[in-house]
This record gives structure tokens, C-alpha cells and sequence, in this order.
């Protein structure tokens, strides 16, 4: 299995705040963490970098090789994370900071995985992508409601609300997820600067090419930058390169 990482400032944003690391705990089982923050200037960064730091300075100390194991922890430590960014986000300084998470953990050929917010996680399979979370936004409840159709949302001036994030007053609903994995599927966790750019097909596009891991992450990033990169883009490649786990 193959990961990379890959997180750009865009072309229009004066700061990048998105985060994103890779953690392994005490028998090697990898947790990738990416946020997209939000709130003021200063704000936006400490939240994405905190949220993601502390999940995996707590990963690391953990022995998990259960699935059941790794849920209940990420329902237990998204939530510890939401009341500390929370209260953090009432001083003046950090008025308001928020982020969004995807946490996910390879287990042998299974991802386990935990969303809040606005960021996605995405498999392509066979030429195929299936995006596996559900936005936590206004206008995919819009959708969902049968009010707005995709077409729309995609240009509604309100897309950037989110309904879930890290750093909300109210307990934080993680959905939870595992995807079973087969040889040469691709898990695409990525945040909205860059599906707010380019299309499913289009990652699609560039994953069935040849070239390593690295190199169609960056071509990914820099498709979104050619479009306009309007946000800050950050990506999580996972490929299986065989099922030999």
C-alpha cells in the first residue's frame, strides 16, 4: 500500500489552512488525518493543525487491531477535539475557529473511517469513483431534500456553509464508515479545494494513468491550481497495490 501526501495554498488564499499528517500506532496500523479550517486568518490554521496533531499524538499511543476498537475511539477523541476547539474558539483571538476532519485508519485491506464536515472521502475502482461520505453542508441538505439538484448546489452562493464541524457548541455526529479494499483501488481523501475544482472523472482520469503515487497527486493538485485554485487543496492518496496484506 502506497500513501501520499500533498497540500498547496492555492492560487488565490494568503494562507494555507488545511493540515494534513499520517500517523502510525504501536502495531503499525496508519491513520491519515486531514482538516480544512475555518474562522479568521489566524484561527482557520490553529484549528486544521491542532485537530490533526492531536489525533495523532493520541493514535500513537494506542494498540488497536480491531475495528470496533478504532470507532470507538474516533467517536470518543472527535468529540474531545470539538469541546477543546470549541472553548478555544471563545477568546477573541481564535473567535469562531472551526474545522472539518476525515480521519481514517488501514486496517489490513480495510479502511475505517470518521467525517465531519465538507472535505470527502473518495474510492476509485476500476475506473469508477464512489465518493463514500456525505457532505455536511447546507446545500447537500438542500439536495438531499430534493430542493436543490447537483447542478445547482455546485454554484449556490451558500455552498461554503457547513452543518458539522470541529469546534461546534453542540456534540459532534461523526459518520462512521469502512470500506473493504481490493488490489489497485485508490482511497482519494481530499479537501474541497480540489472537488470544487475539478470533476470525479478527471481524478479518475489522472489515477488510471501511469506514474507513481507522488506524481498523480501532484498532477491532481495542479489540475485544481490551472482551474483557478480558488482554495487551498490538500490530498491523501492511498493506492493497494496488491492484496497480499
Amino acid at each position: 500500500m502506497k500513501i501520499s501526501l500533498v497540500t498547496d495554498i492555492g492560487q488565490r488564499r494568503s494562507n494555507n489552512q488545511d493540515f494534513i499528517n499520517r500517523f502510525d500506532n504501536q502495531n503499525g496500523i496508519t491513520l491519515i488525518v486531514l482538516a480544512d479550517g475555518m474562522g479568521g486568518h489566524r484561527a482557520g490554521n490553529i484549528a486544521s493543525e491542532m485537530t490533526v496533531t492531536d489525533l495523532g499524538r493520541a493514535w500513537i499511543n494506542t494498540d488497536f487491531t480491531e475495528v470496533d476498537q478504532i470507532r470507538d475511539w474516533l467517536l470518543v477523541t472527535l468529540e474531545t477535539e470539538n469541546r477543546k476547539i470549541y472553548e478555544l474558539g471563545q477568546s477573541e483571538e481564535y473567535k469562531g475557529m472551526g474545522t472539518t476532519v476525515e480521519a481514517i485508519a488501514l486496517l489490513g485491506n480495510t479502511a475505517v473511517y470518521a467525517h465531519v464536515g465538507d472535505s470527502r472521502i473518495g474510492l476509485v475502482r476500476q475506473g469508477h469513483y464512489t465518493l463514500l461520505t456525505s457532505d455536511h453542508s447546507l446545500v447537500n441538505e438542500l439536495v438531499k431534500a430534493g430542493q436543490l439538484t447537483e447542478e445547482e448546489a455546485a454554484s449556490h452562493p451558500q455552498k461554503n456553509i457547513i452543518t458539522q464541524s470541529i469546534g461546534q457548541a453542540q456534540p459532534v455526529h461523526p459518520d462512521l464508515g469502512q470500506q473493504e479494499l481490493e488490489a489497485d483501488d485508490y482511497l482519494v481523501i481530499n479537501s474541497d479545494g480540489l472537488t470544487n475544482m475539478i470533476s470525479n472523472s478527471e481524478i479518475v482520469g489522472t489515477l488510471v494513468q501511469s506514474g507513481s503515487v507522488d506524481e498523480k497527486n501532484r498532477q491532481l493538485v495542479n489540475l485544481a491550481n490551472n482551474r483557478g485554485g480558488l482554495d487551498n487543496i490538500t490530498v491523501a492518496l492511498v493506492h493497494v497495490e496488491s492484496e497480499d496484506f
